[in-house]
């Protein structure tokens, strides 16, 4: 199943949910695979393994973090070979002068912003329209 690749037309058509917990990346070299399991995503890199679990969950084993986002979905099926929606994304928020760090799934991107930015940027982004 392809994703859609015509920019305007995922802008036009995009809507923007937001998680309920508030989320934060760890840096682990060896985290347990019960961690793991419970991440809501695991990205491994040459330097370590990064988690991004809820700040509850990491407050509560005393895992360090220093950004506590919140998690939106754009909530359309982009193509992996679309080009510009991630840009046109980060200009908007570049604009606002908002940070976010962009995770790619196979059926939609996901973006995490600071916390209590998350109502801000689905209205900046929903606006695009």
């Amino acid at each position: 199943m392809t994703g859609a690749t015509d920019l305007a037309k995922m802008l036009s058509e995009m809507q923007v949910t937001i998680r309920d917990a508030t989320y934060c990346l760890v840096s682990l070299s060896s985290p347990s695979q019960e961690l793991k399991d419970s991440a809501a995503a695991v990205i491994v890199e040459s330097e370590a393994v990064t988690l991004v679990i809820t700040t509850d969950e990491a407050d509560a084993i005393g895992l360090p973090y220093d950004f506590a986002a919140a998690w939106l979905t754009l909530e359309v099926h982009s193509s992996l070979h679309a080009v510009g929606l991630t840009a046109a994304v980060a200009q908007v928020l570049t604009n606002e002068g908002i940070p976010c760090n962009v995770l790619a799934g196979f059926y939609h991107d996901h973006i995490l912003v600071p916390a209590g930015k998350g109502h801000q940027v689905k209205v900046l982004l929903e606006s695009q329209a």
